[in-house]
């Protein structure tokens, strides 16, 4: 595998990621500057928070599931790709998503 082939993949991750931060900060500022009310600003920062949280929830959980699923291929020891060890990973992060909407209905 070419590793200098990551560099032009990650460059345009990390642009994309500080477009994305600009945006959101321009938005929040025009939001302030606007004259927006002062529960309008409260609420649209509580549920940025909010959804981060359960982002980060969400992708523990789904890694840990994959985590599971990649512990039970050593536990059985296969060693080749097959569509079973694929089902296996496929199962174990459908799993994680379906345990992710349970958790995030009880938090609300």
């Amino acid at each position: 595998m070419n590793f200098g082939d990551f560099i032009p993949i990650s460059l345009f991750i990390c642009i994309a990621y500080a477009i994305k931060v600009c945006v959101d900060a321009m938005v929040r500022k025009r939001m302030v500057a606007t004259g927006g009310s002062a529960e309008l600003v409260a609420s649209v920062l509580r549920d940025e928070e909010l959804r981060r949280r359960h982002s980060s929830l969400r992708w523990g959980i789904v890694l840990l599931s994959v985590a599971l699923g990649f512990g039970l291929i050593q536990w059985f020891g296969w060693q080749e790709i097959t569509p079973g060890l694929v089902a296996v990973l496929a199962g174990a992060t459908g799993l994680g998503n379906l345990v992710f909407f349970a958790v995030s209905r009880k938090l609300g």
